[in-house]
């Protein structure tokens, strides 16, 4: 979810890369799940996000839409987050002691908080947010340590390339002012990337699919 805010309000002022070190570093979360409860539908799932949730939990995605997920607005498309219920707003999957009980399947928002990513010229780079966690004198740990994602190239360039797809398509859609083909996109789009299974090696099927899916909507 793109936000319009200035870098100096929210950021240490510094742009890092994957091999960078950066004071994320927590404590592994001891005693505090602040990032977890009232985040209302920000924590937007991306493909790999489902997939992981899907393969681990031996579940589909409209399996998924029936507990734990919603689908919402994001960006003018129609996309799956995480649903944050009861009255303190907390993440479907957090125990009573306020822990992770999926923490090895966790979305790249989880994993990448509190760092978060600055889109230009087609690529990113990430920064770290100030005022978002409330542990003090976090330890350096490098970028790629942090987000624990296996094969952190495929990913970034998956990254990548997702947002600034999701980016072009709704820019399409904006200029065409159509409701009835927003529609359709946005189906296909939950069709294609999320309800469909991605059997064999994740990576491979969605660049496939992302590459049919560019050329249909050019």
């Amino acid at each position: 979810m793109e936000r319009l805010v200035d870098l100096k309000d929210i950021s240490d002022g510094r742009l890092y890369s994957r091999d960078d070190l950066v004071r994320a570093g927590c404590g592994n979360c001891e005693g505090c799940s602040a990032c977890c409860q009232g985040m209302g539908t920000s924590l937007v799932l991306d493909p790999l996000d489902v997939d992981r949730l899907c393969r681990g939990l031996g579940a589909t995605f409209q399996g998924l839409l029936q507990g734990p997920l919603e689908l919402g607005a994001a960006d003018g498309m129609i996309l799956p987050h995480m649903a944050m219920k009861g009255e303190k707003e907390r993440c479907s999957f957090l125990n009573e002691e306020g822990r992770c009980k999926i923490h090895s399947l966790r979305p790249g928002f989880c994993r990448l908080f509190p760092l978060g990513r600055f889109y230009e010229n087609r690529s990113f780079c990430y920064f770290l947010q100030v005022h978002e966690c409330p542990k003090k004198n976090r330890a350096k740990v490098r970028v790629s340590k942090w987000l624990d994602t296996p094969d952190i190239g495929k990913y970034e360039e998956f990254v990548s390339r997702w947002h600034y797809f999701l980016k072009d398509t709704g820019d399409f859609l904006r200029q065409k002012q159509d409701q009835e083909l927003s529609k359709k996109v946005c189906v296909y789009i939950l069709e294609r990337f999320y309800a469909i299974p991605y059997n064999g090696e994740f990576y491979s099927v969605f660049f496939e699919r992302l590459t049919e899916a560019e050329r249909l909507l050019a």
